[in-house]
């Protein structure tokens, strides 16, 4: 029993367990594979002297084509939807905004003058996505790399059973001859 549900165990979660494996690998190096933009910037002014969020947004948002921004145009108040994340560098000086357009266009902003700095897709974006299940369908498609760790620590543990029992059962039992 406990070898069979280890063999099948492990024949099913092995799809899921080389994609989360593979596209892990890639997302540890993704800077060395250019997957990701590097942006060499040095600060243009004290991080309290920033310019708002908003303003952040709105450069973001008119440095990219017509067809990443939709229906937006320069002059209306900023599309908070258009945006996936906004990740601020407060030591290097910028923010990076990163759209919900199917390219995962991401532009670097200066945080102190709204200067645009880069503006590009993210390579990695396709492998976070396929890496935490996000890809089939959103969030409850997350649970399938979570329900691929579990059956990874479960395999590991049967595995380790099936290979130590056997051995506990043909250890000698300590009561010796007295020699």
């Amino acid at each position: 029993m406990a070898f069979h549900g280890h063999l099948w165990l492990g024949v099913l979660s092995t799809v899921a367990l080389l994609v989360i494996a593979i596209t892990g690998i890639l997302l540890n190096h993704k800077r060395g594979l250019g997957l990701m933009p590097e942006v060499e910037h040095t600060p243009s002014g004290a991080f309290t002297e920033s310019v708002s969020l908003e303003q952040l947004a709105r450069a973001a948002l008119e440095a990219v084509p017509q067809a990443a921004r939709k229906d937006w145009q320069p002059g209306q108040p900023v599309d908070v939807g258009l945006i996936d994340r906004m990740d601020a560098r407060p030591r290097n000086g910028f923010v990076k905004v990163r759209l919900r357009d199917a390219a995962s266009t991401e532009v670097t902003v200066d945080l102190h003058t709204g200067r645009v700095l880069h503006v590009g897709e993210r390579g990695d974006v396709f492998f976070e996505k396929l890496h935490s299940g996000e890809i089939f369908g959103g969030q409850p498609y997350v649970l399938l790399s979570d329900v691929a760790a579990i059956a990874l620590v479960i395999t590991l543990i049967t595995g380790y059973w099936l290979w130590l029992a056997p051995k506990m059962s043909r250890a000698p039992s300590g009561g010796g001859d007295g020699a």
